[in-house]
């Protein structure tokens, strides 16, 4: 008897590869080769020239003529202007943000889990920064993040587990990478009401975070980011205790506007 995928229609499967076709191009930043899509893929190459075709001509990928090689075209971008342009939390998440960086003076982030990863949905850069490239639609680690900690705190011991099946992967010396560690870190973010995290997810940046208590659990936060040789950790908590109370403010804000 044949399992799952020998009775899985064949457009179901053409639509499961279209997505994962999309995913490994979002997750690369060159231009991809057939045969790279193939190596990563595994797809039969015959797939591979139909559904590259298919996405070019609908505008989802664009091509480079001279190589053959693809990339994600504007219909990837406009679809995801959708999805941030429809979040109704969002325009209090960017009035939260610009109230924090005015009484900061440090670069604002808004965030949602997505698995075991953070999507970047709103950042407003602090005025002095010389950062120019936008955070919005990047992910990154949720272990390695203060964000990602202050959400998985929001979970148990075995949901944490659950949703970080794979090894931790270090971004810089300093990312935590056993789960013993990651459990008293977010038993450390309950007790303080905030996440902080030292060069874990970047060299020279040090962040802390809180939950927005809107969904439970919880699946939005709000951090700060600052260079690390610049603030110390009394500054850093006091910014902390900041974002909690802002935090708490706007899931109030979020529940009374029916938002959930």
């Amino acid at each position: 008897m044949g399992g799952p995928a020998a009775t899985e229609p064949a457009g179901v499967k053409s639509a499961r590869r279209t997505i994962e076709l999309l995913e490994t191009f979002a997750a690369q930043d060159a231009w991809l080769s057939l045969s790279d899509l193939h190596a990563s893929t595994g797809f039969p190459r015959s797939s591979l020239h139909g559904l590259l075709r298919t996405l070019f001509e609908a505008g989802w990928l664009e091509a480079d003529p001279g190589t053959a090689r693809y990339r994600l075209g504007v219909r990837a971008l406009i679809c995801g202007t959708a999805y941030l342009d429809r979040d109704p939390a969002k325009p209090f998440a960017t009035e939260a943000l610009e109230t924090i960086r005015e009484r900061t003076d440090l670069t604002a982030h808004y965030a949602r889990r997505d698995g075991a990863e953070v999507v970047y949905l709103e950042t407003r850069e602090a005025r002095r920064s010389a950062h120019l490239v936008s955070r919005v639609g990047r992910t990154l680690p949720a272990h390695a993040t203060a964000l990602g900690k202050a959400l998985l705190a929001e979970l148990t011991q075995d949901e944490i587990a659950a949703v970080l099946s794979g090894p931790l992967r270090a971004l810089t010396p300093n990312t935590i990478t056993s789960l013993e560690q990651l459990y008293a870190e977010c038993e450390a973010t309950r007790q303080r009401g905030y996440a902080a995290e030292f060069e874990e997810g970047t060299p020279g940046v040090r962040c802390v975070a809180a939950v927005v208590p809107y969904r439970i659990p919880a699946t939005d936060a709000i951090s700060c980011s600052m260079p690390a040789d610049q603030v110390d950790d009394a500054e850093a908590g006091q910014v902390g205790e900041l974002l909690a109370e802002t935090a708490i403010e706007l899931g109030q804000r979020l529940r009374r506007a029916g938002i959930r």
